[in-house]
C-alpha cells in the first residue's frame, strides 16, 4: 500500500488533540491576522472625525462587539476542531455550505489581491521613484507584485505551520518598530495627541458610527476565525486567544492609522517611518511586507479550505489556484474593486452569526461525526442573503449588525418551522 502523507491541517476532520497548537503560537498566529492595512485606514477615517476620548471610546465599543463575534467564533472552532467550511454543513446543509464558502473565499481572494498591490505601489513609488497611477503601473511595479504574491501563496501553501513562523517572524518586528515610529512622529510633532486630534476632527462621526468603522474594518476577516482557532488546546483558550489578540492587534493599526494620518497625513505606519529618519526610511518596507503578509497568508489559508469544500480538491491545490488568482489581478483589484469588497465585508458577519446561534441550539450536531446532514439549509441561506442585502442598504445603525440580526430571524423562523 502507497503511503499517504498525513493531512496536518485537517481540511477534512476535526483536529485532534495531538494536532493542537500551543497557546502562544495560536496568539501569534490570531494576532498576525488582526496586522490589516485596511484597519489603518479606518483609524485615519476615526481620526479625522472624532476627538480623542470620542476616538477611544469607539475603539472600545466596536472591539467589544467584535471580541464577542469573534470570541464566540473562535470557541466554537476550537470546542469542535472543525472548520468553518465544515461548521456550514451542520447550519446551511452540505450544497448549501457551498453559499459561505464561496463568500469568504471570494473575499478573502480579493483581500489577498489588494494587499499585494498596498505592498507594491508604495514601494514602487518611494523606493524606485516611479510614477504610479490607476492608467500606468511601470513593470517593476508588476515583477513586486509577482514576487510578493509567489512568497506569500508559498507561505499559505504549506499550511498551518508555515502561517505560525510567519506570524512569529512578523508579530514581534512590526509591533516594535511600527509603535516606536508611532512615538517619534508624536514627539516630533508640535502639539500632544489629544491636541492634535482636537485639530484634525471635523466633528464628522459619532461615537456609533466610529464603532461602526471598527467593526466593519474586520468583521469579514473575523469571520474565518474558526479555521484558525481550531487549533487552540481548548474552547477558553480558543475563545480568550481569539479575544484578546483581535483587540490588541485591531487597537494597535487602528492608533496606526490615526498617528499617520494627524502628524504625516498618510495612510499607515509606512508613511510615518517614510518621514522619520534614514534608518526607519529603509526599515519601513520591511514593516510595511510583513504587516501584509500575516494577514494575506490567513486570507489565502481561508480561501484554500472554503474553495476545497465546494470543488472537493485538495486545500493545497486551492491555495495555489486562489495565490495565482489573486497576484495576477492584484493591482486591478486595488483600484477597482476596494468599494466592491468593503460592500462584501457587510455578506460575512451573517454567515458568522447564523453559525454561532446554530451551534448553541445545536450543540450535538456539531460534536457528533455521524448526524444526518441536509443538503440546503434554506433558512440559513436565505437569512445570509437577506442580512446582506439589509446590512449594505439600510443607513442606520450599525451596518454589520443590521445583517446578523436579520439572518439570525430568518434562521430562528426557519428552524421553528422545521420543528412542526
Amino acid at each position: 500500500m502507497a503511503y499517504k502523507k498525513p493531512d496536518v491541517d485537517y481540511t477534512s476532520s476535526r483536529v485532534p488533540q495531538e494536532g493542537r497548537k500551543s497557546n502562544i503560537s495560536m496568539f501569534m498566529v490570531m494576532l498576525g491576522f488582526t496586522f490589516f492595512s485596511a484597519s489603518m485606514w479606518a483609524g485615519q477615517n476615526l481620526a479625522a472625525g472624532l476627538n480623542f476620548g470620542e476616538f477611544i471610546a469607539a475603539l472600545l465599543l466596536g472591539g467589544l462587539i467584535l471580541g464577542a463575534y469573534t470570541g464566540s467564533l473562535g470557541y466554537i472552532g476550537a470546542k469542535t476542531g472543525l472548520t468553518l467550511d465544515m461548521l456550514a454543513h451542520r447550519s446551511f446543509g452540505r450544497i448549501g455550505s457551498w453559499l459561505p464558502s464561496a463568500m469568504i473565499s471570494f473575499t478573502q481572494i480579493g483581500w489577498f489581491g489588494v494587499g499585494l498591490a498596498m505592498f507594491a505601489i508604495p514601494v514602487a513609488k518611494e523606493f524606485l521613484g516611479l510614477e504610479v497611477t490607476p492608467d500606468n503601473m511601470p513593470y517593476q511595479g508588476y515583477i513586486l507584485v509577482a514576487i510578493a504574491g509567489l512568497l506569500m501563496t508559498a507561505s499559505a501553501f504549506f499550511g498551518i505551520k508555515s502561517l505560525a513562523i510567519v506570524s512569529w517572524i512578523a508579530v514581534p518586528m512590526v509591533g516594535i518598530l511600527g509603535t516606536v515610529a508611532m512615538i517619534m512622529a508624536v514627539n516630533r510633532g508640535d502639539a500632544s495627541l489629544v491636541e492634535q486630534f482636537a485639530r484634525v476632527n471635523d466633528g464628522s462621526l459619532t461615537i456609533i458610527a466610529g464603532a461602526g468603522l471598527v467593526i466593519g474594518s474586520f468583521v469579514s476577516g473575523g469571520t474565518a476565525t474558526p479555521n484558525f482557532a481550531r487549533f487552540s488546546k481548548t474552547a477558553k483558550i480558543g475563545c480568550i486567544v481569539t479575544v484578546v489578540a483581535f483587540f490588541l492587534g485591531n487597537s494597535l493599526m487602528f492608533f496606526f492609522g490615526a498617528v499617520s494620518s494627524i502628524y504625516v497625513g498618510g495612510n499607515d505606519i509606512f508613511e510615518v517611518m517614510l518621514n522619520l529618519n534614514q534608518i526607519m526610511f529603509y526599515l519601513s518596507v520591511l514593516v510595511l511586507g510583513l504587516n501584509i503578509w500575516t494577514t494575506n497568508d490567513n486570507a489565502l489559508y481561508s480561501s484554500g479550505l472554503g474553495l476545497r469544500n465546494i470543488t472537493g480538491f485538495s486545500k493545497r491545490t486551492m491555495v495555489f489556484l486562489a495565490g495565482l488568482i489573486g497576484t495576477v489581478s492584484a493591482v486591478w483589484l486595488y483600484w477597482n474593486f476596494c468599494g466592491w469588497l468593503n460592500i462584501l465585508n457587510c455578506t460575512l458577519p451573517p454567515i458568522g452569526a447564523i453559525l454561532i446561534v446554530s451551534y448553541f441550539m445545536n450543540r450535538n450536531d456539531y460534536h457528533s461525526d455521524d448526524v444526518k446532514i441536509s443538503q440546503v439549509n434554506w433558512a440559513s441561506v436565505i437569512g445570509v442573503i437577506l442580512g446582506a442585502v439589509v446590512a449594505n442598504l439600510l443607513h442606520w445603525g450599525i451596518a454589520s449588525i443590521n445583517g446578523m440580526v436579520v439572518a439570525v430571524i430568518c434562521y430562528l423562523i426557519g428552524h421553528a418551522l422545521s420543528r412542526k
